[in-house]
């Protein structure tokens, strides 16, 4: 099986095969030193030219505040990715930055708190006190709180899911759009789970372990999964971007068609050839720049037909 997955695999991608993701609470605070320095290393190298970049606090939620139009702009909420468990504003930075330029937006991301010191709900919860920060200070933050999207990565597109679900609900501010590339939506077992236990990027054991940081050992709270959301009419549109080779591979499928047997606009984009965080590996290879065009493009379209 590992052979048959390393063949698959796009060439440009080949030498991580054997690159993997250990989420043990052993190794863990070692994991996120190496990926935080990582990450604050590459942050220096991006090119932000025609971006205005920020930091604040929104209530007691750090946030990094990127400008690509003038006021008042659409915005999009973003959460990074990191398994619950990784990350910072640093993390999905040269993201944050292509969604501002390529969206013609404001693209606020969200320093949530991490598990397992912060299990769920706070994590969401930190996402939710940033989406409500923004439509209640709209005017000084200048965006339009008529062209609110949400957008996440990993991790951080549960988050995104979860927010679009709750303002379909009543119960967060209106969403116009959601961005979930490589979403975690489930916890339950699917055939990708199944086939992909020693894939780079990530693979089965470390999902297994991020749930368990995440919930505990106890059952996974439907509000914590957003596949495991009853009804999802009325969610805002959706440009839904995977891997192939990818645990999480299903769950983002089979989200997509349930969104679109609801009613909801929804686009599918799954990668041939790739692994999870593909785009974090290799930010310039050829089919990152080519999400990034897709993402900028979702986002001016969706952002144009509700300028009306």
């Amino acid at each position: 099986m590992e052979a048959d997955f390393v063949a698959r695999l796009d060439p440009a991608l080949r030498h991580l095969a054997e690159a993997r993701t250990d989420l043990s609470p052993t190794v863990l605070g070692v994991v996120r030193d190496s990926l935080n320095q990582r990450r604050a290393d590459a942050a220096r190298d991006v090119n932000t030219a025609g971006v205005e970049i920020d930091e604040h606090d929104m209530g007691a939620v750090p946030v990094r505040i990127y400008r690509g139009a003038a006021a008042p702009s659409p915005v999009v909420i973003y959460c990074h990715s990191g398994a619950f468990v990784l990350g910072n504003l640093d993390t999905d930075h040269r993201q944050c930055v292509q969604l501002a330029r390529q969206g013609g937006c404001t693209v606020i991301s969200v320093d949530y708190r991490l598990a397992p010191e912060h299990p769920y709900p706070a994590a969401r919860d930190d996402a939710m006190t940033v989406l409500t920060g923004v439509a209640e200070n709209a005017t000084e933050l200048g965006v339009d709180t008529g062209r609110i999207a949400v957008a996440g990565s990993s991790a951080g597109a549960a988050l995104a899911a979860r927010l679009a679900q709750c303002a379909a609900e009543d119960a967060a501010p209106p969403v116009v759009f959601q961005l979930l590339h490589q979403p975690v939506l489930d916890d339950r077992p699917t055939p990708s789970k199944d086939e992909f236990v020693a894939t780079p990027g990530f693979d089965r054991p470390a999902v297994e372990q991020m749930w368990r940081h995440y919930v505990g050992d106890g059952s996974v709270p439907a509000d914590a999964a957003p596949g495991r959301a009853p009804e999802l009419s009325g969610v805002a549109s959706a440009l839904i971007t995977c891997s192939e080779l990818d645990p999480l591979r299903d769950e983002a499928v089979d989200y997509a068609r349930r969104l679109m047997e609801a009613g909801v606009a929804t686009e599918l984009h799954v990668f041939p050839g790739t692994c999870h965080g593909f785009d974090s590996l290799l930010p310039e290879w050829e089919t990152s720049r080519r999400l990034f065009e897709m993402q900028g493009a979702a986002l001016r379209k969706v952002f144009s037909a509700t300028s009306q």
